[in-house]
């Protein structure tokens, strides 16, 4: 079937917001078209998207199998700020601007969400919940617990939003470390948090969170080797993407009485992804796990700001305006038409991930 219109298309690769009228009031606002999908592969990309001129994906992955496929994209925007689902040099080098959006748009809550966990874990707020509906009324439900004050949390990363949380968590008393392999130790101590090693965080912290960028390199730091570094005494909270976590190991941590607990945001399976998920992952069944869905990031006001980013991003590119986000510098002198490929130039990549330090979620 042909389409007679002739407007160009913005895809929405897939959404979780019940609605795209944020979306739509922006596109069509701009004149131009809007489509919207639910994509859980990217052969699923692919076929929604082969008109397109531009991609708006949350968790749908755009990899380079689908960028040489969509020959008409010129930009692809992020609902978010990590762009590990995104192929950003496969883009770079079809002179495809990838953009996302700045950490400001969920950084509150994010950290509130990461102290909301420690929280939790730390006093055993689910176990005593479980227990009283079940008509157990006592205060040895949730033993040991131990006092927070003079006690160390680690934070893993020291970007904006693991500033805030230190900024929350110095109110309760702990003495507030962090490792971050980008900053010079000299910004971390300006903030009155104590730089650390990897090693001697893992080691040393009572509670350790994890705030850092999913990348190749930091995919599965916390394995077994990792884990069985950590105290006994331990608590592991993830606010970050959830493969930077291998289940399994920490699963055989938790059992085992490597650490003591832990509270995690995301899994590594990330279910938002899949069609059909099941939640047949083996951390459920463990008294000692917290789990939330991905949703650390959200507050109505958060939500509203990032579909907008995404929207409008991906309007100015198609419409000639410069990205006010992008993630990818294009190769000097490329400015793609619509099925147009620079002719020549290496990929940039993603400008060192933002320096390293925007990308804390």
């Amino acid at each position: 079937m042909t389409r007679t219109d002739s407007r160009e298309t913005i895809l929405i690769a897939d959404y979780d917001f019940g609605d795209v009228d944020i979306e739509r009031a922006v596109v069509e606002g701009a004149g131009l078209r809007l489509l919207a999908a639910q994509c859980k592969s990217e052969d699923e990309v692919i076929e929604a998207g082969r008109e397109a001129g531009g991609v708006l994906t949350q968790y749908a992955r755009v990899g380079s199998r689908a960028i040489d496929a969509l020959t008409r994209c010129r930009v692809i925007a992020r609902y978010g700020t990590g762009v590990d689902t995104v192929d950003v040099d496969a883009a770079t080098r079809r002179g495809i601007q990838v953009t996302n959006a700045p950490n400001e748009w969920c950084a509150e809550e994010v950290a509130d969400h990461a102290v909301a966990l420690w929280l939790a874990a730390a006093r055993k707020i689910c176990p005593y919940d479980r227990a009283t509906r079940q008509g157990e009324w006592h205060w040895k439900t949730g033993k040991p617990i131990h006092r927070l004050r003079g006690q160390a949390l680690g934070l893993l990363s020291f970007g904006s939003i693991a500033r805030l949380i230190a900024e929350r968590a110095k109110a309760f008393g702990v003495d507030v470390w962090a490792h971050d392999p980008f900053l010079d130790q000299s910004e971390i101590r300006e903030a009155h948090v104590r730089p650390m090693s990897f090693a001697d965080l893992v080691e040393g912290a009572d509670y350790v969170v994890v705030q850092t960028p999913l990348t190749p390199q930091t995919h599965h730091t916390f394995d077994r080797a990792t884990l069985r570094r950590m105290k006994p005494t331990a608590i592991l909270v993830n606010t970050a993407r959830g493969p930077i976590v291998e289940d399994a190991a920490l699963h055989h941590a938790l059992t085992e009485g490597w650490i003591a607990g832990a509270a995690l945001d995301d899994i590594e399976e990330e279910p938002a992804k899949q069609r059909g998920w099941r939640p047949t992952n083996p951390l459920f069944e463990l008294p000692n796990v917290i789990v939330t869905p991905h949703a650390a990031y959200y507050s109505e006001e958060a939500v509203r700001t990032v579909r907008t980013i995404a929207a409008e991003e991906a309007v100015r590119v198609l419409t000639g305006q410069p990205a006010r986000y992008p993630v990818n510098e294009l190769p000097p002198g490329s400015h793609p038409q619509q099925g147009d490929l620079p002719a020549h130039g290496p990929a940039v990549g993603q400008k060192e991930f933002h320096d390293r330090r925007r990308h804390r979620r």
